[in-house]
């Protein structure tokens, strides 16, 4: 094993494994970042198993998956209705499997056809650019598959450029997960940098005081595969620290304060508090955004109406009707994020019509949000438990689950929140002045 395979090893192995933890523990509903966090995952196995054993076929399969999670992460990111998503995702799913079984049996040069998701999945994502957020993502990642792709070639059919190919591959993985952190901080209204730029210092710590002595038992050790295998799983854990460290810091709370709830909670308030003002914007007047942004932002907010720590990174919490409800109190994220559960559970109520419960045409906006944002309720779910909610609540669920397909409710949703968005823009701009209608309609994820 040579120095300069020690030296491209240890921080590609390190890095796309914080880099892959740090994208999970930001927002691990994300299918986008659920992608791209495979994909690195995929990578740092692929080189832990090309350091160890060479040319192998398991280390150039683990390093071809990659370029199939990236084309997944990218069908994810396309601005679709919820009747066009469904079958879009299962046949990426089914492709995916598909193109996972080829790479395997194929000979060495016929894996090169992984490329082809990644071709098709930006050649839609080109169709759709003017929906597409930030508008200059297609674009960078084009940039990025002709790296990849360059970089898979130069692994496959080449031996003397192995070594750089891994190194490019690397490279071009990490940019990809940077480019979709920048895509879901921007379709949330949240920061990144801070953020980011916290966990990666810690990371830097870990290859300082880990991937060194990691890297000089490996050049020490060179045909030792027990030994390299065990550096590499102290790597990993080392940058699952870094990448998750919110998440362990609660877990060890959760084990170590087992005993007393009463400080659990409250240093659980605090940590929440403190993460919330690395994620939140810096504050700005709402009415200079974009009327579709603030329509993104409202959407994003109904959804994690349930989710007091989403809620307290909102750019919405920075409402003028928070700011009064907030006058004279303690002003924290997470106490302007209570308020602002507050502001839209009153949006939500305005919209009932008179009298007792209906399944009418006029119900539909206020069904679909009080019942399946407000009270959180998945009619669709096969563990759905209705103990304890009102009869109006279950009445809803079943009326949801025998006359209203699950596409059709995502987009009554979807336009419920262009009303409620209307709402709390009069509130921002001070007179009436309506979202577009045809937001109503506009594709977005």
């Amino acid at each position: 094993m040579t120095l300069g395979v020690i030296a491209i090893a240890v921080p590609a192995f390190a890095l796309s494994c914080w880099l892959a933890c740090y994208l999970i523990g930001r927002d691990p509903s994300r299918a986008t970042l659920r992608w791209t966090a495979t994909a690195l995952v995929s990578y740092a196995l692929g080189v832990a198993a090309w350091t160890v054993a060479p040319g192998s076929a398991t280390a150039e399969v683990l390093l071809c998956i990659p370029a199939l999670c990236w084309a997944g992460a990218v069908v994810s990111l396309l601005p679709l209705t919820p009747v066009e998503r469904r079958p879009i995702d299962r046949g990426a799913l089914l492709l995916g499997a598909a193109f996972l079984l080829m790479i395997v049996f194929l000979p060495q040069a016929g894996r090169l056809v992984v490329v082809a998701p990644m071709v098709g999945a930006l050649s839609l994502m080109w169709r759709l650019r003017d929906q597409v957020v930030p508008r200059m993502l297609p674009l960078a990642l084009t940039v990025m598959a002709l790296l990849g792709t360059a970089s898979l070639v130069l692994l496959l059919f080449t031996r003397s450029g192995e070594l750089a190919a891994i190194a490019a591959l690397g490279l071009d993985l990490l940019v990809v997960g940077y480019l979709m952190a920048v895509a879901h901080a921007g379709e949330t209204g949240e920061r990144l940098r801070p953020d980011l730029r916290r966990s990666l210092v810690a990371q830097i710590a870990v290859l300082v005081l880990a991937g060194i002595p990691a890297g000089v038992t490996l050049w020490l050790a060179p045909e030792q595969d027990g030994v390299a295998l065990l550096q590499f799983t102290v790597l990993a854990a080392g940058s699952a620290l870094a990448g998750l460290g919110s998440q362990v810091r609660r877990a060890l709370d959760r084990v170590a304060l087992a005993d007393d709830q009463p400080l659990r909670s409250d240093r659980s308030a605090l940590f929440l508090n403190a993460d919330a003002l690395l994620r939140r914007r810096e504050q700005r007047r709402l009415n200079s955004i974009g009327e579709p942004e603030f329509l993104r932002m409202t959407r994003r907010a109904l959804n994690d109406f349930g989710d007091l720590n989403r809620l307290a990174r909102s750019p919405l919490t920075d409402l003028p009707a928070v700011e009064r409800r907030l006058a004279g109190k303690e002003d924290q994220p997470r106490a302007r994020a209570r308020e602002l559960r507050a502001v839209l559970r009153e949006c939500v109520s305005s919209m009932r019509p008179a009298g007792p419960f209906g399944t009418t045409e006029d119900w539909r906006y206020y069904n679909v949000l009080q019942f399946c944002c407000v009270l959180g309720l998945n009619p669709y779910s096969r563990r759905l438990r209705t103990d304890g909610v009102s009869r109006e609540a279950r009445l809803a669920v079943d009326w949801f689950k025998r006359y209203v397909p699950q596409d059709v409710t995502k987009q009554w949703q979807r336009e419920a929140a262009m009303l409620v968005a209307e709402q709390l823009w009069i509130d921002v701009v001070g007179r009436h002045r309506a979202l577009p209608s045809a937001e109503i309609t506009t594709r977005t994820t």
